[in-house]
């Protein structure tokens, strides 16, 4: 049975790696940059970022719960085989490109926000208020998932074999510990820590991220062949 092989600390730690990735990082300290310079009220920055970041989640949650329903109608279709092969070989795929990335860094492919989005992201960040921050949560998590989801493709592949309360449970978990990380930059910057320190931070761990990021694509790519090979 799939929660059986895909227990708690499974999804903890692939949460955990999936939730330093550079795409969301670098969104959020564009944004509370703006905020430091445009909001002079703290409680606004608060106010704004954490209803960013609540609307992020909610719309990962949505977007897994697709992904699961997508991929369990079809393993109900008797393709579940299929599935895992082609899931657990694209999610290899973008492991070996963010590996790539990690020696060669802007050459060639790379997992990134398309630029029109990043644009697109940019103005609305120029004009944020407390209701663009809902439009803004939702932009960035639907044109940030190339970039970010390649774990939760595997995560969700896993649980739709057996999708129950508990998977539920996981999948929640799993986005609660992908936006920790913004909701802790927002509050040290809250507290006075320099966005541009923190970008500088991330620009300097960037390879360390989509190196951590690409062996665990790797691994849970080769982990969902065998699982779904195993199953039948």
């Amino acid at each position: 049975m799939v929660l059986e092989q895909v227990t708690l600390p499974l999804v903890i730690i692939t949460a955990l790696i999936d939730s330093i990735n550079p795409c969301a990082i670098g969104v959020l300290l564009l944004l509370v940059a703006t905020l430091v310079q445009v909001a002079h009220d703290k409680k606004k920055l608060l106010v704004i970022g954490f209803i960013y970041i609540f609307f992020v989640f909610i719309t990962y949650i949505l977007a897994g719960l697709g992904l699961i329903w997508f991929q369990g109608f079809l393993i109900s279709l008797g393709l579940s085989i299929i599935i895992g092969l082609i899931v657990g070989v694209l999610t290899i795929i973008l492991g070996l490109v963010e590996i790539k990335d990690f020696f060669w860094y802007g050459k060639g492919f790379s997992l990134a926000i398309a630029p029109q989005h990043a644009k697109e992201i940019k103005r609305r960040i120029q004009q944020i208020s407390v209701p663009g921050a809902v439009s803004l949560g939702i932009l960035v998590a639907m044109v940030e998932l190339p970039c970010t989801g390649g774990p939760y493709l595997a995560i969700t592949a896993l649980l739709a074999r057996e999708f129950n309360f508990l998977a539920f449970i996981y999948l929640v978990v799993y986005n609660m510990i992908f936006v920790l990380p913004l909701a802790v930059i927002l509050l040290l910057v809250y507290l006075g820590y320099s966005p541009e320190k923190m970008k500088q931070w991330k620009e300097g761990a960037r390879k360390w991220m989509r190196l951590s990021i690409g062996l665990l694509l790797v691994a849970l790519g080769a982990f969902l062949i065998w699982y779904y090979l195993a199953a039948v």
